[in-house]
């Protein structure tokens, strides 16, 4: 099988120094190889996992909004950024305004805003909660959005208000039949 051989999974082992290929280039494979490409799509891997070729779309514990926001929930505490959806719809981001560490979010309600060289959007916190830390390597960098919007381009980190919430989000396997039906309209 292609998936096992060195040579595929060279091209596709990623460092923190690599950039993770654009939307377009993961939708070329997945036409290609099929959908088992999941975890190449610079989606969020479990601490202690080593990036590469998955062959299992599976996400732990991470949900999504109609708006294109995830959040990566670990116990009390999570991470929030926008979907490789989002990213690439966006285009190339060129400024991020972040909510600060001790601001309150609420679930739907915006906290902030990205701006590309195409538009200008808000961002809005999937969940409520308190922010703990925003990455700052977005506001210095906020290509980092599109070159990696599920690892290294997250927004913002909140100590979730009611963990409960994530239930009224999409999990992974509903938010890509979502983006399914979005495609096809």
């Amino acid at each position: 099988e292609i998936f096992h051989t060195r040579q595929f999974r060279d091209w596709f082992v990623f460092s923190p120094a690599m950039t993770v290929p654009r939307l377009g280039s993961v939708l070329l494979c997945r036409r290609i190889f099929g959908s088992r490409l999941g975890a190449s799509k610079g989606q969020h891997q479990p601490s202690g996992h080593k990036s590469g070729l998955a062959t299992s779309s599976k996400l732990m514990d991470m949900f999504f909004t109609k708006k294109h926001e995830w959040v990566l929930v670990e116990g009390t505490k999570g991470t929030i950024g926008v979907s490789a959806y989002a990213a690439d719809a966006l285009g190339d981001v060129v400024y991020a305004q972040l909510p600060d560490p001790g601001d309150s979010v609420e679930a739907g309600e915006e906290c902030g805003a990205l701006e590309s060289v195409k538009a200008a959007s808000e961002i809005y916190s999937p969940v409520s909660g308190t922010v703990a830390e925003k990455n700052e390597k977005v506001e210095d960098g906020p290509a980092l959005i599109n070159q990696s919007p599920q690892v290294e381009g997250w927004l913002f980190r909140v100590d979730l208000a009611d963990p409960g919430q994530v239930s009224e989000l999409m999990n992974t396997a509903d938010y890509e039949n979502y983006l399914k039906e979005c495609e096809d309209h």
